[in-house]
């Protein structure tokens, strides 16, 4: 096989960068993220990149993922996923970031650098897998990625419309030889189901647990595949669909309901009061849990608490079978201060904390034999180390352990199983919760009563320019401009249980002013100061911070 550069070029024509309308732009955490109108082009030359990426990975497969997870239909994006299903190696997000803003005219000679710079041999075979989201300009994006991957002879599967997860697991499954599962549509369903079924037993309800959930699907691409999961759990789980074939993420989905703390529009009238609810994002791999008690008061039990959840679980399983494992739980800045708290001194499980971004967990959270991590937001999952599986599995057939230690390796075996280990996945981590709540009995009040959390909120405030601010810490402490961190400090001071922190955001000129306190007027008062602050100090524009209503 010959690859000719040239032909780079000339598919290139008709994915035309119009660069005199659009400023360069960056890859991130989110991959390339953009309304859809300006994508044509990013797409061909993510193509291109891929088909690179798998021969610099010795013609592993790699991943596309057509998606802009919550943000409006209008938006899309693309991502690239390493042959893991880990995030792109983040010295190839700058190779992205370059080949995507190079002019037209100079395209063939950035690919013949980064061919040059990763000693890629282009008559190596490459291995593309495609998915794409639910919303309608995504099928054209599609095309664009496979023609990018075709320039280069690359072979491509499309796998059409997947949650992100899903296709995390399909380039994990094949680049293991089958050894993660079978890379289909219906070898990720059977995985978890047949692990949830074992899990479950025959009881479907015990004690205040009913087997009756309300599903947010955000009108993506979650409420299509939980409608083919219903149809495999027989009633193991009654799962009620709702938002599902209207606009993308509008007023619905795991970002609504955590950032608007209220439920999503269409919520069935039999989910209230006290109905178990949750929601997921556009791509499937956030979710939220929540409920609405019987006076009317919203709650939401997001990622911090499934992480206490499932952690606190897999705890109790460990010790009940005798492993000796080490077990860690990774955070964000943006983790409410109280769960933390409880994680620490009630569960004394170590906790870390990382920059916000979920590659900077899941890379903390390999540390651990067991390292369970979620964003606030309700992105995460558990990562067992090989170790801890071959323990776990040994312990299930030491014929010198009880029977109960021998029966309780077996369970953790299933819920390693019943885990998408490769990215956050709302449906399995749902699964998850669900199989933990069964198994204690609980309802959603009896989870939220474990600990209380601390009143917070979240302001913008919008800069000049965000570049301005810079951060480390993980995120917490302000570096420049020189003494703000002083000032921040004297205002949190003032409030009982206060915490703050800016974080410049990753893709707008604006700086994201998290605050907690002992109370929500206060918290509203210290959010309202710091952010006040932040635009004398940083060089704010617009309308100044008012404070929030209490």
């Amino acid at each position: 096989m010959s690859v000719n550069l040239r032909s780079v070029f000339a598919f290139a024509k008709e994915y035309h960068q119009k660069k005199e309308s659009q400023k360069d732009i960056q890859y991130g955490t989110a991959g390339f993220r953009s309304h859809a109108d300006n994508l044509d082009y990013v797409m061909y030359r993510m193509g291109v990149l891929a088909a690179l990426r798998s021969r610099a990975k010795a013609s592993q497969a790699i991943g596309v993922m057509i998606t802009a997870s919550h943000n409006p239909e209008h938006d899309n994006g693309v991502k690239l996923i390493d042959p893991l299903g880990e995030m792109l190696e983040q010295r190839w997000e700058k190779l992205a970031t370059d080949l995507v803003n190079v002019p037209d005219g100079e395209l063939e000679a950035e690919v013949a650098r980064i061919c040059e710079q990763e000693k890629i041999d282009n008559n190596e075979q490459a291995k593309v897998f495609v998915g794409m989201d639910t919303r309608y300009h995504s099928p054209q994006l599609s095309r664009a990625v496979v023609n990018g991957v075709l320039a280069l002879k690359g072979t491509v599967t499309e796998f059409g419309i997947v949650t992100t997860p899903m296709l995390h697991y399909f380039v994990t499954c094949t680049n293991t030889q089958n050894a993660y599962g079978l890379p289909t549509e219906e070898g990720y369903m059977n995985k978890l189901i047949t692990a949830f079924k074992t899990l479950r037993g025959d009881s479907t309800e015990n004690g205040n647990y009913k087997n009756q959930l309300f599903y947010d699907g955000a009108n993506g691409v979650g409420s299509l595949k939980m409608l083919g999961f219903i149809k495999k759990l027989n009633g193991s789980l009654n799962v009620k669909v709702f938002n599902s074939n209207g606009k993308i993420n509008f007023k619905c989905g795991a970002d609504f309901v955590k950032t608007n703390h209220r439920v999503p529009e269409a919520l069935p009238e039999d989910a209230l009061p006290n109905g178990r609810c949750v929601s997921v994002d556009g791509d499937a791999d956030r979710v939220v849990y929540y409920f609405t008690d019987s006076d009317g008061v919203f709650h939401l039990l997001d990622g911090d608490r499934i992480a206490t959840l499932l952690a606190g679980y897999l705890k109790d399983l460990i010790e009940k079978c005798g492993v000796k494992l080490e077990m860690g739980l990774v955070q964000t800045a943006y983790a409410n201060g109280a769960s933390t708290d409880y994680i620490v001194n009630q569960m004394k499980i170590p906790v870390s904390c990382t920059r916000t971004g979920v590659k900077h967990l899941h890379h903390k959270a390999l540390d651990y034999d067991i390292g369970v991590y979620f964003e606030a937001n309700g992105h995460g999952t558990i990562i067992y180390s090989n170790k801890a599986k071959d323990l776990i599995r040994a312990a299930s057939k030491d014929e010198s352990l009880s029977e109960e230690q021998r029966e309780t390796a077996k369970r953790l075996l299933q819920i390693v199983d019943l885990t998408n280990e490769t990215v956050g996945d709302a449906i399995s981590d749902l699964l998850l919760v669900e199989t933990v709540l069964h198994a204690k009995g609980w309802s959603l009040n009896d989870w939220l009563a474990s600990y209380t959390d601390l009143p917070n909120l979240l302001e913008k405030v919008y800069l000049a320019d965000r570049n301005v601010i810079t951060v480390t810490d993980a995120d917490r402490v302000v570096v420049t401009p020189e003494g703000l961190q002083d000032s921040i400090n004297e205002i949190v001071a003032k409030f009982p249980k206060g915490r703050s922190f800016v974080r410049p955001s990753g893709t707008e000129d604006i700086v994201r002013v998290y605050a907690e306190a002992d109370t929500r007027a206060n918290a509203v008062q210290l959010a309202y100061e710091v952010a006040n602050l932040v635009f004398d100090r940083a060089g704010g524009v617009g309308k100044r911070p008012e404070k929030m209503e209490i």
